[in-house]
């Protein structure tokens, strides 16, 4: 629709993987590089980790296109297969002649007679397995016998392992730890910077037959960046939707009011402005608790009497002072306030360890053996964080008590690793690191026992 107007050829931001659009900045360009030497090295397994819509299907069809000849790839894109169904889908793509009902044994044993044929004639052969994270680990082990076919100097298959990183999370499980053992090389996308995105738009656009200045204006692209989280598929999204908003107004330059209506209209965006309301509101709940204890206690401390106000008469004997129209001080009324504060953010704790999905990844921000000093602390995290996030379990180092607090509830190591990087300086200063439900629970049930 707004090719023309821009003096485009074709779509510059097609979520589709073009090779023709490959974009080696963001590390891209020296990942691709590293995965053809590991394949030309033709030894183990190799793993290649990303957040959703980071790239990896595009370094997947880049590998398929630059190999040379000698290597023949065979691509798996069913994250579900049943562990004994992987050996017919190999050989499927390989287009193998199979006996009619053909058993297990038998397609393995045609599968390495084609294996060792191709060795012969100097071939490689390469199976690309996308969406891993999502494969069942009987399959993933499966695969990982099949890295056993060799010669005596030569693997016989060579396996690259695509995948989010909860598959690092999956390869992490004792059960899978031969699989794990066997990878040799570990490649991981990032998330692109702002200067990388921006490089990344032009790019596109000369890629798609464009050749006047940058259509995107420098605060437009720091929001597109901002709004994307680095993730090119997003970039993708928002630039397309930005275009055709400029489009519409009849201009030749993307401003940021283009691209908060591309923001707008995309699902990732409705959930972030859900999360940031979200976020503020914990923030007005957090300052109205503060607020309303700092009232409580001024308004305590001037309602009390001076004494220089209160003349004892000379004949009259003084009474002991007495309280008896004092029913909270305003030091109580603190600590009651922390101690609540304390045993709600424990209770939530034990609700959410039992419920989160092992894999959920979170942010730790302290530890200590004093639950005073603990309090102060919670005290002065509720003005900082939003107080529904903060969670606190017990726990031991050796045999002396230990109290966690953590920050936060995440589905990736990436949206955990963006979290922390936003985090009041002084938190930052006490090097958070990152730990998953399955560890926490792991590290209570051995305390438990112990």
């Amino acid at each position: 629709m707004y090719y023309a107007h821009f003096g485009l050829k074709e779509p510059p931001y097609k979520i589709t993987p073009n090779t023709e659009f490959f974009f080696s900045g963001g590390n891209r360009g020296a990942v691709l590089d590293a995965l053809v030497y590991a394949i030309n090295s033709g030894e183990g397994i190799i793993k290649v980790v990303g957040e959703v819509g980071s790239g990896k299907t595009m370094l997947c069809r880049m590998l398929q296109t630059i190999l040379p000849a000698k290597v023949e790839t065979v691509y798996l894109a069913n994250p579900s297969v049943a562990p004994e169904d992987v050996l017919y889908a190999i050989a499927f793509e390989l287009q193998l002649k199979l006996p009619k009902s053909a058993d297990r044994l038998q397609v393995m044993h045609v599968l390495q007679k084609y294996l060792v044929d191709r060795h012969a004639e100097g071939k490689q052969v390469v199976i690309f397995v996308e969406e891993a994270q999502g494969m069942p680990l009987a399959t993933l082990e499966e695969i990982r016998l099949l890295s056993n076919l060799e010669t005596k100097h030569d693997k016989l298959l060579q396996i690259v392992l695509f995948g989010q990183p909860e598959l690092d999370v999956n390869l992490n499980l004792n059960e899978i730890r031969q699989l794990r053992e066997r990878i040799t090389h570990s490649f991981h996308l990032g998330p692109l910077d702002e200067k990388a995105i921006g490089e990344y738009l032009i790019f596109r656009l000369r890629s798609a037959g464009y050749f006047g200045p940058n259509l995107f204006s420098k605060s437009a692209i720091a929001k597109i960046s901002k709004s994307a989280q680095g993730l090119v598929r997003r970039v993708n999204i928002l630039a397309d939707k930005s275009l055709l908003a400029a489009f519409a107004d009849n201009v030749y330059q993307v401003t940021p009011k283009h691209v908060r209506a591309a923001i707008g209209d995309s699902e990732f965006g409705a959930e972030q402005h859900k999360r940031q309301a979200k976020q503020n509101l914990y923030l007005i709940a957090a300052l109205i608790l503060v607020v309303g204890l700092l009232i409580g206690f001024f308004a305590h401390y001037w309602s009390r009497p001076s004494p220089l106000q209160e003349p004892v008469s000379a004949s009259v004997k003084a009474e002991p002072e007495t309280k008896l129209v004092d029913p909270v001080q305003p030091e109580m009324a603190t600590t009651s306030a922390v101690d609540d504060i304390l045993e709600n953010r424990l209770n939530v704790t034990q609700n959410w360890l039992k419920q989160a999905p092992e894999t959920t990844v979170t942010i730790q921000l302290m530890s200590g053996s004093a639950d005073e000093q603990l309090k102060e602390h919670l005290a002065s995290l509720a003005t900082q964080l939003e107080l529904d996030n903060i969670y606190v379990f017990r726990t031991k180092a050796g045999n002396r008590p230990l109290v966690t607090v953590l920050y936060g509830s995440y589905t990736s190591r990436d949206e955990a690793l963006q979290a922390m990087q936003k985090l009041p300086k002084e938190l930052k200063n006490n090097r958070p690191q990152l730990r998953t439900i399955g560890g926490i629970l792991k590290e209570t049930k051995t305390i438990s026992m112990s």
